[in-house]
């Protein structure tokens, strides 16, 4: 008996082949621990069925026209809110010693992050659908049809996906996930609030109708809801996907270089 194999060597797993065994991975979280899918299918329940019944009467006349004024707002704001969670789950492998050990391997030195990017996605997708599912059930109708409401729900995935470079490069500065989330809400909160998710900002005063203007979760959602009455132009959409360019631009490196850093 030898002690030394004379077979060949297995190859290192390439960039995308590191990078899906590690979206792999964070979906298999999931699975051992579903309790983390409690803000995937609440925030979309909550933002959908809360402002539509509670605003709905007084700020439209009744709940079913707010609706198909509100929905492709709450399916921006729903996936964007799950978005953080990107930041906290970065952290918490960071606390617990994980990205060490995945740092010694043979691998894609970004696999990990990138992987992990590719597996939240899954989540988005999730969340979006809650939101779609549950307005169509509540009576909401959308003029583009099957078609407009996939291609919004790309826009917003994609929108959502740049967006997680920003929690990411947070998760890597931060000490606990705690704090990243604390910081995460607490920046996305008047961000979207301060848009046109929830009122047509020409009702605003002065001052925010021109913060709402330059909002890019304001261009987002114009682009979603252009897209889904099957009205978009070209120059609709592509605010939100520049902005979604410049987010991957600022975030995406600073990330990488703290992560090699760490």
């Amino acid at each position: 008996m030898t002690a030394i194999s004379w077979h060949e060597r297995p190859a290192p797993a390439g960039p995308a082949a590191a990078s899906l065994a590690f979206a792999w991975r964070s979906l298999l979280k999931i699975k051992h621990v579903p309790e983390q899918l409690g803000d995937v299918i609440g925030i979309p329940i909550l933002f959908t069925l809360l402002f539509t019944y509670l605003f709905g009467g007084a700020l439209a006349g009744s709940t079913h026209g707010y609706l198909q004024f509100l929905l492709p707002g709450t399916l921006a704001l729903a996936v964007m809110f799950v978005t953080v969670y990107s930041g906290v789950t970065l952290n918490a492998d960071l606390a617990t010693g994980a990205f060490d050990r995945f740092r010694s391997m043979p691998i894609w030195r970004p696999a990990p992050i990138v992987g992990a990017l590719l597996g939240d996605i899954g989540r988005y997708l999730l969340a979006a659908a809650i939101v779609i599912g549950l307005g169509l059930a509540m009576g909401y109708r959308p003029a583009g049809g099957a078609a407009g409401v996939l291609a919004a729900t790309a826009l917003v995935v994609a929108f959502a996906s740049a967006l997680s470079w920003a929690w990411i490069t947070l998760g890597l500065v931060l000490r606990s996930p705690n704090a990243v989330m604390s910081i995460g809400f607490v920046i996305l909160f008047p961000v979207t609030f301060m848009s046109s998710i929830f009122v047509d900002p020409a009702t605003m005063p002065g001052w925010l109708h021109a913060v709402s203007n330059a909002n890019p979760v304001s261009h987002l959602v114009t682009a979603t809801r252009t897209l889904t009455a099957g009205t978009a132009t070209t120059a609709q959409v592509l605010w939100p996907v520049a902005a979604a360019g410049v987010l991957i631009a600022a975030f995406a490196p600073l990330a990488a270089l703290l992560y090699q850093r760490k």
